[in-house]
């Protein structure tokens, strides 16, 4: 069996790749996999077809073939044979992607190493998602407790004791990290071998001072904060994310360098506790990724709760004077001076490679030290693999086990598995919070998609006014030749819970007219995006409760 990767041109609905897949049968093609939105199909297809019945059987569709390449199946590989290497399956990180990629690979009965030079279990569940989303709940708590939106009641919150939070938070981090990644480690029988690795042949790597060989190997060793080059800040002492979250005291005043999501998180959350929060970022819109209205719709809710955002500056410089932390920046053209008790810097991210000393191995990276890989996970050497933050791919945990286990796959099971990022969704933390998925406006329409919108406020949701909290919309981008949803946009309380609903929308191509003939519950926040794809053809202001 060959297997062959096709590009397409025409194919603009789920019908078209039916067609296609349907041809490809009729000349006896199997694992058909076939995408209308990436314009192309693969398939595995006997030695004996000849091309020119592929591009017959194509032609017949009324479709054009942009481009035939046959694809190179790795070897399966020949596992257990220790007298040639130590391991089948060499991993160097304990993260998601780590151990998503040892459980699989286990399970091939392959014989399995992973490497750690730090703390077991990766970003998420030591700095990352588990002690912030946490904090994040207590910093909303006590935030509802000073300001409810009920007539009603009287809540007064007391004095915020960080201490306590911090010690709850650490024992939660604790507890996760022992039964989800160091008591699965003699489940599954895999090695976990303690030390920094670095490279010393495509094959090998070394581990204090002991070399260490295997057939296939994956690097998953995460990132770090990224420090931006602001003069002075060598010699302040600032916060990272990872910091932020071990103080014992919440600081009268905190500056945010840098309103990206981890920005935003954090500073809300630190407001909430009491603390007096000034964000500053470069970009002149707030989330400069996203579509616009979410990110206005962000911003306003900010400045609502008494934030202080500051876009579109420049850095001039950052001292210290005793525990006094001033920066001073540019805003068109004009200078001002931001003094604070912290600073967090919260910039982005860098991929830990630096230690790994890639190049022994040919192994390259980007112009941000990020490793590079092809759609299968492998790294310019084929016998490695990468997967996670470390590729600076998005920096989402399930991405990083999703890609984890398609490098298990496709470096041990052989199954030559595709990455696809194309229904990828993600939630930023804060009040309201945000959740994405599929293209912005502006991504569909740089591609050549004809879309429409539409938008809906949140103050026609009747689960937000029931909650007397309307901040925030619903955004659906519309390819107009079929009515496909192409992307899905969230502001509201519970968009990371709303969000999962427009990823299958958006996934499965889903139509506005999918949308509005299915029931959705009343009085629930899911229920907009049903009542946003009712707004696509009508005045949702003039439709009745529950209308269909």
């Amino acid at each position: 069996m060959k297997k062959y990767k096709i590009s397409i041109q025409g194919m603009t609905c789920t019908s078209c790749e039916e067609h296609v897949t349907r041809a490809l049968k009729n000349i006896g093609a199997k694992d058909i996999k076939t995408s209308y939105r990436e314009g192309k199909t693969e398939f595995d297809l006997a030695d004996t077809v000849e091309i020119e019945n592929i591009k017959k059987a194509i032609e017949q569709t009324h479709y054009q073939i942009e481009k035939i390449e046959e694809i190179s199946s790795q070897p399966v590989l020949a596992l257990k044979n220790e007298k040639d290497y130590d391991y089948d399956f060499l991993i160097i990180g304990s993260g998601s992607a780590a151990f998503s990629a040892a459980i699989k690979a286990t399970e091939y009965g392959a014989r399995v190493g992973m490497v750690e030079r730090d703390t077991i279990g990766g970003t998420c569940v030591n700095i990352g998602c588990v002690p912030s989303k946490t904090l994040i709940r207590a910093g909303s708590i006590n935030q509802l407790v000073k300001e409810n939106p009920f007539n009603g009641l009287k809540t007064t919150a007391g004095e915020v004791d960080l201490k306590a939070l911090v010690k709850q938070k650490d024992e939660l981090v604790d507890t996760l990290r022992q039964q989800k990644y160091i008591d699965l480690i003699d489940e599954y029988g895999f090695d976990l071998i303690e030390g920094e690795a670095k490279f010393v042949a495509d094959n090998a790597i070394e581990v204090n001072g002991e070399k260490l060989t295997a057939k296939r190997f994956l690097v998953a060793t995460g990132a770090t904060s990224f420090i931006p080059e602001i003069p002075g800040i060598e010699h302040v002492d600032y916060l990272t994310s990872t910091t932020l979250l071990e103080l014992e005291e919440v600081p009268e005043r905190l500056t945010v360098i840098g309103a990206g999501y981890i920005g935003l998180e954090l500073g809300q959350l630190f407001h909430n506790l009491g603390a007096e929060v000034t964000l500053v970022q470069r970009s002149k819109q707030l989330l400069k990724d996203y579509d616009p209205e979410v990110s206005a719709a962000v911003e306003k809710a900010l400045h609502e709760q008494g934030i202080q955002v500051i876009t579109g500056i420049n850095y001039d410089h950052i001292v210290q004077d005793g525990d006094i932390k001033k920066l001073t920046l540019t805003k068109n053209g004009i200078q001002k001076t931001i003094e604070s008790d912290q600073v967090l810097v919260a910039t982005g991210r860098s991929p830990n490679t630096d230690a790994l000393n890639l190049s022994a191995a040919s192994v390259d990276i980007g112009e941000n030290y990020e490793i590079l890989m092809n759609e299968y996970g492998q790294t310019s050497n084929d016998r490695i693999y990468t997967a996670g933050d470390v590729t600076l791919g998005p920096q989402f945990v399930y991405v990083a086990a999703y890609e984890g286990k398609i490098a298990a796959d496709n470096a041990i099971g052989s199954l030559n598995k595709q990455i696809d990022l194309s229904a990828v969704p993600g939630v930023i933390f804060t009040n309201p919070g945000v959740g994405t998925v599929g293209l912005t406006e502006e991504q569909a329409k740089d591609i050549g998609i004809d879309v429409k919108t539409s938008i809906l406020d949140l103050d026609n949701v009747p689960r937000a006014l029931a909650n007397h909290d309307t901040t925030g919309l619903i955004k659906l981008v519309v390819n107009t030749q079929n009515q496909q949803i192409v992307g899905v946009h969230i502001v509201a309380e519970n968009a990371g819970e709303v969000i999962y609903a427009g990823t299958l929308a958006v996934k499965f191509g889903l139509t506005i007219e999918d949308l509005t003939d299915t029931m959705a519950p009343y009085l629930t926040m899911v229920e907009g995006l049903k009542l946003a794809a009712l707004g696509y053809n009508n005045d949702i202001s003039k439709l009745s409760c529950c209308a269909g």
